[in-house]
């Protein structure tokens, strides 16, 4: 298999027409021709991917987000993109980016992240742009606090953030790993959500939602999209199980599944 076998099999699952206009998908910077044996997954491209890439003995980097997202004028060592995608090419390695189109891809995203919080019957809303919905598999009550704890522990997360009553109760959860589309807003109101989880939701947004009477916890853009990385492991290993396929969580290469 080589680099151009691997972004047509990704294309075919995360279409590159449905990511958004101000992004920038599949194969960034590379050979097209060259030989894979190994991939590394990385939410991001850094230069402690490449490492662990190297390490790994990978000739490619499937990441989340792109290094690049819009035309650049030099590439040089000048800036710290520049190095890292000189320090790339001259490794031999190529990177292909899955950004948005994985996102509005449930499966492999935000149906993923609400897997990671236990939750069973997480499905889509009609009108939200990107996210899913669940029920809290419990009987008793749980306040807003205690399910803060919950949601640091099972992403990882260093820490989360909210500015509503901890004292509040949790039920009906929408849940969009990344950052959060405030588009979706009147579906979720209509939905009936209590609480939202996103990565990142602008302090405005999260006081108009509590105007509604909705929750909002912030838990760090990059600890809800590792949610991700697992399933585009399993992904490419059931399709290519003759690769290698290695997961770099937070910079740090780790094995899994």
């Amino acid at each position: 298999m080589n680099v151009n076998d691997i972004e047509l099999f990704l294309n075919e699952t995360f279409p590159p027409e449905n990511a958004l206009s101000y992004d920038n998908v599949g194969l960034i910077a590379g050979d097209r021709e060259d030989i894979v044996t190994a991939i590394l997954v990385s939410l991001d491209l850094t230069d402690k991917a490449i490492e662990a890439a190297r390490k790994a003995g990978a000739s490619l980097i499937v990441t989340h987000h792109p290094i690049i997202f819009g035309g650049i004028k030099t590439l040089t060592k000048d800036d710290a993109v520049g190095r890292t995608l000189i320090s790339l090419i001259s490794s031999g390695l190529s990177v292909i980016a899955c950004h948005t189109n994985l996102d509005l891809t449930d499966e492999f995203g935000n149906l993923a992240l609400a897997e990671k919080l236990g939750a069973t019957d997480a499905k889509p809303i009609e009108g939200a742009v990107c996210g899913v919905v669940y029920e809290l598999n419990t009987n008793a009550r749980i306040t807003l606090r205690s399910y803060c704890s919950e949601v640091c522990k099972a992403l990882g997360s260093s820490g989360v953030i909210t500015i509503n009553n901890p004292d509040n109760y949790v039920n009906r959860v929408f849940i969009q790993g990344g950052a959060f589309d405030e588009d979706s807003i009147p579906a979720i109101i209509k939905a009936g959500v209590d609480t939202v989880i996103s990565g990142e939701i602008k302090h405005h947004i999260c006081v108009a939602l509590e105007q509604q009477g909705i929750n909002t916890i912030i838990a760090g853009h990059s600890a809800t999209e590792q949610a991700y990385l697992p399933k585009i492991k399993q992904l490419l290993a059931e399709r290519f199980p003759g690769i290698t396929i290695t997961v770099n969580y937070n910079n740090e290469v780790s094995s899994i599944l």
